[in-house]
């Protein structure tokens, strides 16, 4: 499939494993392969798993380095494709499940929010949207997938404060549905695969064009009216704070 990001199918379930080999940065790159590992679930799966392969790490989220260099159509790009992708994922037309094993930062907790299932494996793990903690404002395609998952008293905190959640508090918040041990995490997925392979995929389609159609058009339109060309430009190159975590992981990519 790629060097990013690795695909199997087995008894119609698909599963996709992201790893960059470092802290799975979404950059354009690994943000079409996603994609194209959606295409190919998209024609032969009837469940989706979405995992990282990376222990401790789901993804250090878009590459800061290209906002911090000011470049407006790399970020623009990237932005907008992560963005298709987290909107793509959410009306996919089989049952989904994302696994939260390690940390999420922003486009990786998009992704997990997209999902039907999002299942977390307990420890010192963060996810969320940190983006006004580093002089970035998060994306009106973002708000409006945060908004149809999580809990309004939550919403502030997320949106507006940045404040980022550990499992269990990520669990109350709405970003995952269960959360369980480490040694439980195997268990727990293949529980889950049972559970949704009985689901009538026709009626499944459906019902998740009913429940979230709202929610993808308000998302649809966000990345039309907001991820613009003079959104990035004229940005300062010091404008984005990489935060030290962020930081440390994306230095060494």
């Amino acid at each position: 499939m790629s060097e990013l990001v690795n695909y199997s199918l087995e008894e119609g379930i698909a599963e996709i494993s992201i790893d960059d080999g470092k802290v799975n940065v979404m950059s354009i790159e690994m943000l079409k392969a996603l994609d194209a590992a959606l295409t190919c679930a998209e024609g032969e799966a009837k469940m989706l798993v979405l995992r990282s392969g990376i222990e401790g790490m789901f993804s250090a989220g878009f590459d800061l380095k290209i906002f911090a260099a000011n470049d407006a159509q790399q970020s623009l790009e990237m932005v907008r494709r992560g963005a298709e992708l987290a909107l793509r994922l959410m009306g996919l037309p089989m049952p989904t499940v994302g696994v939260m094993q390690g940390h999420a930062y922003p486009m990786g907790t998009f992704l997990l929010l997209a999902c039907d299932v999002r299942l977390g494996q307990q420890g010192p793990y963060k996810m969320g949207l940190n983006e006004v903690a580093i002089r970035i404002t998060p994306p009106a395609f973002a708000v409006e997938l945060a908004r149809s998952r999580l809990h309004p008293a939550f919403l502030s905190r997320t949106v507006v404060l940045g404040e980022m959640f550990e499992p269990d508090d990520a669990l109350a918040a709405g970003f995952l549905d269960k959360v369980v041990p480490a040694d439980q995490i195997e268990c727990e997925i293949a529980e889950c695969r049972d559970l949704l392979g009985s689901i009538h995929l026709p009626s499944h389609k459906t019902a998740k064009q009913r429940l979230r159609g709202e929610a993808m058009r308000a998302i649809r339109h966000a990345i039309d009216e907001d991820l613009k060309p003079d959104a990035y430009e004229n940005r300062h190159p010091s404008a984005v704070k990489l935060p030290v975590r962020a930081r440390a992981s994306q230095e060494t990519q």
